[in-house]
């Protein structure tokens, strides 16, 4: 397949190069000006895809990090940091916001992009290392050195397949490949079809890929090992999840098999709720979701806790014998989200089995025929077995009882508002959910739509 063509549509065009590097500079001269009048002993520098000339047209998010000498205490780090980035967003007529990393850092938004002023200390080596960030100077100093021009267009295809079928992004939300792993993927393997070819044919859980020969993969239990080229000690591909992984191979063999440009692009669907009613009708199984208000919380905050509250509830289901085909979590990411959960089995006979005790254990044995009555208990091997009536034993119930109970595991920040949820079943929540989240339902019932084209 010819590339040409896809390259001219990703490709930041030099017009948009131009007026970011512009951007760039106006803010970083802005930023060390201030730092030599207030006697800062700061820098700025421009680092992340921006800097290495990896980024995709029209997404263009800039880093400009802040290193201060590793003498400086870290309350003074973060006061001056934050101070120099607020100041330079006021010089610009940008408006801020307060982020949390590592180290608080401010998010200017400027001229419609956004620009993350990063406070870090400045390091030589991962021996100097005093927190996450301070690692990305050296991941963008690595990548400059090592990526060739043509090279850099083999990562803009790597990052764009990956954005078509979902598995780009290292954020908890979605678990796939950081951008700098696509970068010492192409590095490693020298084209972006050898990289696909390679996680065809060669790749498998624990699969190593270390490019210094560092010889440290055994420190790591990830489904990809890809030893940092800066950091021996650190996999980079520590937040690829398996689901991702193994979601990039397999469309990684379909497009091998039959290469299309629209594997570049995310799937363009249509969805209605009355088509989604429809599509649920016929499959015959049971849909529920519960659904609650939550605060405005960071995006890596709140999705750990959906998916901690959602997988807590699926195995007291499952537990119960409540057969849940599939469960997933959505959030408008402001102040609304649900959990969903897909079941082959929705209710339950009015009894259950119940186990009581080894038969030659008198006292006990004895105390279960008083509970459960005579007439009730049978023997099953060397254990008496009586009946007991379910309190639910239709799904909806079991929730709504099971949401009161404290027995399930859920986020803490969201806690309170998970207690207060509605628990509706298909014919109802499709007609409260917000037209926002139909693409995720739609994905929600046909979960493997992303991966062939």
């Amino acid at each position: 397949m010819k590339y040409r063509e896809i390259l001219d549509e990703i490709k930041p065009k030099k017009s948009e190069k131009e007026k970011i590097e512009t951007l760039c500079k106006t803010l970083i001269d802005n930023i060390n000006d201030i730092a030599k009048k207030e006697n800062i002993p700061v820098e700025a520098t421009l680092v992340g895809s921006v800097a290495k000339g990896t980024w995709l047209s029209g997404k263009a998010d800039i880093d400009i990090f802040l290193p201060f000498p590793l003498t400086t205490p870290e309350d003074e780090l973060r006061e001056k940091g934050l101070y120099l980035g607020h100041e330079c967003i006021k010089k610009v007529g940008g408006k801020a916001e307060e982020k949390y990393a590592a180290h608080p850092y401010v998010t200017g938004h400027i001229q419609g992009y956004e620009v993350d002023f990063v406070p870090c200390y400045k390091i030589k080596d991962a021996n100097q290392l005093r927190s996450a960030v301070d690692r990305t100077l050296l991941h963008t100093k690595y990548i400059q050195e090592n990526l060739d021009e043509e090279k850099k267009d083999e990562v803009l295809l790597l990052k764009k397949f990956m954005e078509g079928i979902e598995t780009y992004g290292s954020e908890f939300k979605v678990g796939g490949f950081s951008g700098y792993l696509c970068e010492l993927l192409i590095l490693y393997y020298d084209s972006f079809e050898n990289v696909l070819k390679a996680a065809s044919n060669e790749w498998r859980p624990g699969y190593v890929i270390d490019i210094e020969n560092y010889g440290t993969s055994r420190k790591f239990r990830d489904p990809l090992i890809v030893i940092d080229p800066v950091d021996k000690n650190r996999n980079v591909a520590s937040a690829l999840t398996m689901q991702k992984m193994t979601e990039f191979i397999v469309a990684a063999r379909n497009f091998l098999e039959n290469p299309k440009k629209d594997y570049f692009y995310p799937v363009k669907l249509k969805v209605s709720k009355e088509e989604l009613k429809k599509e649920i009708k016929k499959r015959g199984s049971r849909i529920v979701a519960v659904i609650f208000k939550h605060p405005k919380l960071p995006a890596d905050t709140l999705y750990p806790q959906l998916k901690k509250t959602e997988m807590s509830i699926k195995k007291h289901l499952n537990k119960e014998g409540f057969k849940v085909l599939r469960s997933g979590h959505w959030s408008n990411e402001e102040d609304l989200g649900f959990l969903i959960f897909e079941f082959e089995v929705w209710r339950l006979p009015k009894y259950k089995k119940h186990f009581g005790p080894k038969f030659w254990i008198k006292k006990h044995y004895y105390r279960f025929l008083r509970k459960y009555g005579k007439e009730n208990v049978w023997v099953e091997k060397d254990r008496v077995v009586s009946r007991r009536e379910r309190k639910n034993y239709k799904v909806e119930s079991y929730i709504k009882e099971l949401l009161k109970s404290g027995k399930i595991r859920v986020g803490k920040d969201i806690k309170n508002y998970v207690s207060k949820s509605k628990v509706m079943n298909e014919t109802e929540f499709l007609d409260y959910v917000p037209k926002q989240s139909l693409e995720f339902l739609k994905k929600f019932l046909n979960p493997g739509i992303h991966l062939w084209r």
